[in-house]
């Protein structure tokens, strides 16, 4: 029997709050717990980008000789998308939003080695697997990263949009206004992580997420069957964030313990 969309969007509403409401946000009570997170979190915030950038590369033309994109106005939100996640503009200049966290990260003292070593080996050529390995990844983080590149190589087009917006735009506001309440952290100490943060509630909620859902809408708004695939997208990106979530925070209580 075939799941109705209006029983996957459901179900995805439940996840979704499940996953802004998880534990591991009121968990991190001290600089030392925050220097975790952030060398947890900072592979979701480069894996992100992959998933953008293959949807760019669906939406818009990028090999030469240039031809017109099939859908300009899902060619232009992309686009859009881009410009703020590969360039925005921040107190320090244009810089990608990953720049920006690692930078965030060199301010509080969280080690970055992992995710260097990680990109030293990518831009050689290794694999992802390989890469992972010998950045020695945890097992939850290489379970997420392989997930999104996974997404990213093999699903159809309407499936990375429904995990880019369902798993992504659409949870990361609600996620990080979720930490910066319950966290024990006085942002003024961690203003550029602060303002990352901050920046990312502001521009995912009010642009790149209603974005992200009028490219469903341009892609996949009138067939049932395809709102289903990115439905159920969204409910694998959602599952795969909420067992990262629920790794850290077991590796956060065994700090304190």
């Amino acid at each position: 029997m075939t799941t109705t969309v209006e029983s996957l969007q459901l179900i995805l509403k439940d996840k979704h709050n499940s996953l802004t409401s998880h534990a591991v946000f009121s968990a991190i009570r001290t600089e030392a717990d925050l220097r975790l997170f952030m060398e947890w979190h900072v592979f979701a915030v480069w894996d992100f980008m992959s998933l953008v950038k293959r949807l760019q590369a669906d939406l818009t033309t990028t090999s030469v000789p240039w031809y017109p994109p099939a859908n300009p106005h899902a060619a232009r939100l992309i686009n859009e998308i881009v410009l703020g996640e590969e360039s925005d503009l921040t107190p320090k200049g244009a810089m990608t939003h990953f720049d920006l966290y690692l930078s965030a990260m060199q301010e509080i003292g969280a080690s970055t080695r992992q995710i260097s070593q990680f990109l030293t080996m990518i831009k050689k050529g290794d694999t992802l697997a390989t890469a992972l390995n010998r950045a020695e990844a945890l097992p939850a983080i290489q379970r997420f990263v392989t997930s999104t590149i996974t997404t990213c190589k093999d699903d159809q087009t309407h499936q990375v949009v429904g995990s880019f917006f369902y798993g992504r735009e659409n949870v990361i506001p609600d996620m990080f206004q979720a930490l910066l309440k319950t966290w024990c952290i006085d942002p003024a100490t961690v203003p550029e992580l602060t303002f990352y943060l901050e920046r990312h509630i502001e521009v995912d909620s009010g642009d790149h997420g209603p974005a992200a859902q009028r490219m469903i809408d341009e892609i996949s708004g009138n067939d049932p069957a395809q709102m289903r695939e990115v439905l159920e997208a969204g409910i694998r990106a959602i599952d795969e964030r909420h067992q990262l979530w629920d790794s850290l925070l077991i590796a956060l209580q065994q700090r304190s313990s």
